[in-house]
């Protein structure tokens, strides 16, 4: 099938995921680039693939293409450069909580931060991602795009911290959070049952939630650096809670 109008229904259809209203309406959101879709469609969520005419996919796709010209892509697309390739995949399915492992976010909102603990998180055998309500919307491009396809490898969800918090702690969980001053080195904790809470960039962890944890941890280092990215504090946190599972 070759799409060559902007007025094409489906074309129309598919503009609208890019804002969260529409993906939220249609249960579904979009991929750019070869790699984003291969991953997708080995999980069984990829619904559909424009390609730019002419074009080849690099991987088996056992459905009808969408061919499509270079300004229905233009148009779809959220890069100043348009991908030759934008799939269209429907939302991840939520599993509830699952594993021993559990990261908390609460209030992240930079897409690139979000991306960057996703990527961490699978890495460091992380099982459930449970994002607070008001944390950015992980099918935002910039998220997807972060992930590097990691996105489709890990339970994420979101839900109501102050009630979620709770059950987790009368299921076994350590609730731990975070404490530059008063904390415990991470590198001493060894909870094999955890529940880790990372805040908000400007704000860290509302004080509601602060309140709910069982001990805080600290990363040492250099004196002369207050802080971290919650990114990349995040990923260091999630190496030393798991390191005895790499050794």
């Amino acid at each position: 099938m070759l799409i060559t109008s902007l007025e094409n229904k489906k074309i129309k259809k598919y503009a609208t995921l890019n804002n969260s209203k529409g993906r939220k309406k249609e249960r579904a959101f979009l991929i750019e680039g070869m790699h984003l879709c291969e991953e997708a469609y080995k999980k069984g969520l990829l619904l559909d693939v424009l390609l730019e005419d002419g074009e080849k996919l690099s991987f088996n796709y056992d459905k009808e293409i969408t061919y499509v010209t270079p300004n229905i892509l233009k148009k779809i697309s959220m890069l100043t450069n348009y991908s030759k390739v934008i799939g269209v995949c429907k939302f991840l399915d939520n599993k509830g909580i699952v594993g021993n492992h559990i990261l908390i976010l609460d209030d992240v909102r930079d897409p690139g931060n979000l991306g960057t603990i996703i990527r961490s998180a699978k890495a460091f055998l992380v099982d459930t991602i449970i994002l607070s309500e008001n944390s950015v919307d992980i099918y935002n491009d910039k998220v997807l795009r972060s992930t590097e396809g990691m996105i489709f490898n890990i339970n994420i969800l979101y839900g109501n911290l102050e009630k979620m918090i709770p059950n987790l702690k009368m299921n076994g969980f350590a609730i731990l959070g975070t404490d530059v001053k008063n904390g415990v080195d991470v590198r001493d904790i060894k909870e094999c049952k955890y529940a880790l809470i990372m805040g908000n960039e400007g704000h860290g962890v509302r004080e509601c939630i602060k309140n709910l944890c069982d001990k805080n941890l600290y990363i040492k280092m250099n004196k002369d650096c207050e802080s971290l990215n919650v990114g990349v504090a995040t990923s260091i946190l999630l190496y030393e809670l798991n390191r005895s599972e790499y050794e």
